[in-house]
C-alpha cells in the first residue's frame, strides 16, 4: 500500500470524522451512571482530566506521524523505536481493543435494534449489522468518511436538543441562574483514589486519535494531515465528552432519581424530553453505534493488514490489498468473522477487556518518542529539547502507570493470558526462523 498514491483520497476533516466515529460521542449517556458512581458523581472532572492525559500521548503520536507517511498506530511506532519484538508485543496487546471494539458496537447495535423491534430476534440484528458494516468498508474509504460525517452529524443535533431541553427545563423551574454553575465540575465528594478510577475508565473513550494513526495510506499528504487530525479528533471528542457530561450531571447531581444507574440511558431521555425523546435518542445511538463500528472495523482491518504486511501474520492473506477497491479485503472480512461473536457474549464482559491493550499502546508510544528523540537522536540540548523529549514524554508514562493500577483483575487476568499466547507466537516463529519484518524505518525529522 506504501507509495501508491492512487487511493489517497481522504482529507483532514474527513479523517478528523471518522477519529470522531470511532469514539462513539453518545456513549456518554450509556456509561453515566457507571461513571458517576465510580466517582461519586464527578464525571466532568473525570473526562477533563483524562483529556489531558490523552493529549499528552496524541502529541507524541503527532510527533512520529510527522515523520514518515507509513501507517501508525502504537505498534509501527514502537517497532522502529524500540525493536521489531517489542513492537510485536505492542501490536499484540492492541489488536485485542481493536478486534473488540467492533464486536461491541455490533453488540449495542443489536441491542438497541432489538428493544425498538422486539419481533426481529437479537442474533438477526447483529447478522445485518456486522453484513452491513463489512461490505460498506470493503468498498473505498471516503465512502466511510461520509456515513461517518451523516451519523456524527446526526449524534451531534441529538446532544445538542438534550442540552436545550435540559437548560430550558432547570431554567423555567427553578431559574436560569442554576444553569450558570461550576457544580456539575465539582460535584459530589472528591477523592482522589475514586477520581483516578474514574478517569481510568473514561479515557479509553479517546482511542480516536490512534485509530487516525492507521489511516495514512488512504489520507492526502499523511506527514501534514495525520499529526493535525490527531490532535483535533482528541480536543473534539473530548469538548463532546465533557459537555455532555456537564449538562446531563447538571440535571442527575445523584443516581437517586435511577431505577437501573448501570443502563441510564432510557431514563436520562425520559426524564428529560418524555417518550418521544427517548425514541429519538435510542435511533441515534443505533446511528451512533454503526457509525463507530465502521469506524473501528475499519481500523482493526488496517493494523491486520499492517501486521499481515510485516509478516506477523500470513502475508499473502492478511498483508494483500484488493487492486480494484484499495481496501485489505481479507483484513476486513476476518474482523466481521470476529464480530459476530457479539451473538454469544455480553458487553460488561467484552468491556471489562478493552482498557489492557489501550494501556500498553499508550505507554509505549510515549516511551518511544522519549527513545527515539533523547535516547537515540540525543536531542537533549536546550530547554525546549529536554520538555518534549524528556519530561513531556516520561511524565506521560507515569501518569499512565498510575492508571494501570486501577485495571481491573479481570481485565489483567485476560490480558496476561492474550499476551501470553503472543510470547507463544514470537517462540514459534523464532523455531520456524520466520523473522517479523519490518517496512522502511521511520526518517528522523
Amino acid at each position: 500500500m506504501e507509495g501508491d498514491n492512487k487511493h489517497r483520497s481522504l482529507s483532514l476533516w474527513q479523517v478528523v470524522v471518522i477519529g470522531v466515529a470511532y469514539m462513539a460521542p453518545a456513549t456518554v449517556f450509556d456509561t453515566f451512571g457507571i461513571i458517576s458512581r465510580v466517582t461519586n458523581g464527578q464525571v466532568p472532572l473525570a473526562y477533563l482530566l483524562a483529556l489531558v492525559a490523552m493529549l499528552l500521548t496524541a502529541v507524541s503520536y503527532a510527533r512520529f506521524s510527522r515523520l514518515s507517511p507509513k501507517e501508525g498506530s502504537a505498534y509501527t511506532y514502537t517497532s522502529e523505536t524500540c525493536g521489531k519484538t517489542m513492537g510485536f508485543f505492542v501490536g499484540w496487546c492492541s489488536l485485542l481493543d481493536y478486534m473488540l471494539l467492533p464486536l461491541i458496537n455490533a453488540l449495542l447495535a443489536g441491542f438497541y435494534l432489538n428493544s425498538l423491534f422486539p419481533d426481529v430476534s437479537y442474533t438477526v440484528w447483529v447478522l445485518i449489522m456486522v453484513g452491513l458494516v463489512t461490505l460498506i468498508n470493503s468498498f473505498r474509504i471516503n465512502i466511510l468518511a461520509n456515513f461517518s460525517f451523516v451519523f456524527v452529524i446526526a449524534t451531534l443535533i441529538m446532544m445538542l436538543v438534550f442540552i436545550y431541553l435540559v437548560v430550558t427545563g432547570i431554567g423555567s423551574s427553578q431559574g436560569y441562574s442554576h444553569v450558570v454553575t461550576m457544580k456539575p465540575m465539582f460535584s459530589g465528594q472528591p477523592e482522589l483514589g475514586t477520581l483516578v478510577a474514574g478517569v481510568s475508565l473514561v479515557c479509553f473513550s479517546y482511542l480516536g486519535f490512534d485509530a487516525v494513526s492507521t489511516l495514512a495510506h488512504e489520507t492526502k499528504n499523511p506527514t501534514k494531515t495525520i499529526p493535525k487530525a490527531i490532535i483535533w479528533t482528541t480536543l473534539l471528542g473530548g469538548a463532546i465528552f465533557i459537555t455532555v457530561s456537564w449538562f446531563v450531571t447538571l440535571q442527575f447531581p445523584t443516581l437517586a432519581q435511577f431505577k437501573n444507574p448501570d443502563e441510564a440511558l432510557p431514563e436520562i431521555a425520559l426524564i428529560v424530553g418524555g417518550a418521544a425523546f427517548q425514541t429519538a435518542l435510542l435511533s441515534v445511538q443505533i446511528m451512533n453505534a454503526f457509525a463507530s463500528g465502521l469506524a473501528t472495523h475499519a481500523s482493526a482491518s488496517r493494523l491486520m493488514y499492517i501486521m499481515g504486511r510485516d509478516g506477523v501474520f500470513n502475508k499473502r492473506v492478511f498483508g494483500s490489498v484488493s487492486t480494484k477497491l484499495g481496501t485489505p479485503l481479507y483484513s476486513i472480512f476476518f474482523v466481521g468473522l470476529i464480530s459476530l461473536l457479539a451473538i454469544y457474549v455480553d458487553l460488561a464482559t467484552v468491556v471489562s477487556f478493552v482498557s489492557f491493550g489501550a494501556l500498553i499502546a499508550f505507554t509505549m508510544v510515549n516511551f518511544s518518542v522519549f527513545m527515539k528523540f533523547f535516547v537515540i537522536a540525543k536531542a537533549r540540548l536546550g530547554f525546549k529539547n529536554l520538555f518534549m523529549n524528556l519530561f513531556l514524554p516520561l511524565a506521560s508514562v507515569f501518569s499512565l502507570l498510575g492508571l494501570w493500577i486501577n485495571l481491573e483483575k479481570s481485565a489483567l487476568e485476560f490480558g496476561g493470558v492474550w499476551l501470553c499466547v503472543g510470547i507463544g507466537l514470537v517462540v514459534y516463529k523464532k523455531i520456524k526462523k520466520q523473522p517479523i519484518s519490518l517496512g522502511t524505518p521511520i526518517e528522523e525529522a
